[in-house]
């Protein structure tokens, strides 16, 4: 049975259930106003977010994977594409541009011009220091760390040169603050084989 194609972002958004984006947004800001008054910190906030989006990440890895019928990326540099131009479309509507890309491959930019989660906000002077979208770093890292996990476990995929991909997602462009896009800086740090406790012959 030959496998099946990979569906665009377009051919899933159309497909899957979809909650209201009015309330998806106003409920994502009250959870930051929440934050914001029970950590009183932004920084702390910014933490907190980045670590609620890890969570997430690690867990819709799943859904996005059954979903979208990819398999495995060749690199980095596809796996980048298929963030931006599946995995955005897939869970907010929106695509994002894939630019920047170092010499060796491993950084590169995630370019946003439109951003649901921002509808209906303005960010006050006392939290100008806020990243008010962290939670998408935080969900970008969590489901590259768990992939490998999850093509191994899930679709039965050989062992073979599965990795964890270890990364740090840093916002270089935020329109809350007056930029033009929102733009976050993907970092490979390391890939990580998958480790087994137990060897192909026992």
């Amino acid at each position: 049975m030959p496998p099946v194609a990979p569906r665009s972002g377009d051919a899933i958004f159309a497909s899957v259930e979809r909650v209201n984006a009015e309330l998806f947004t106003l409920t994502y800001g009250a959870i930051v106003r929440q934050l914001l008054t029970d950590l009183e910190e932004v920084e702390e906030v910014n933490k907190q977010l980045d670590q609620m989006g890890y969570n997430i990440g690690i867990r819709l890895i799943d859904e996005f994977l059954a979903k979208s019928n990819v398999s495995r990326c060749v690199d980095f540099k596809e796996t980048a594409e298929v963030i931006a131009k599946v995995g955005f479309k897939m869970f907010l509507g929106v695509t994002a541009t894939v630019t920047n890309w170092d010499a060796e491959g491993t950084t590169c930019s995630l370019v946003l011009e439109d951003n649901p989660l921002v509808d209906f906000v303005e960010l006050p002077d006392t939290c100008q220091g806020l990243y008010y979208c962290n939670v998408l770093s935080g969900v970008i890292r969590g489901a590259l760390e768990m992939v490998s996990s999850y093509l191994n476990g899930r679709l039965g995929l050989s062992v073979d040169n599965l990795v964890s991909m270890k990364t740090e997602v840093t916002w270089i462009r935020d329109m809350l603050r007056g930029d033009d896009a929102f733009e976050m800086q993907v970092k490979l740090v390391k890939q990580v084989p998958e480790e087994y406790p137990y060897k192909d012959d026992e």
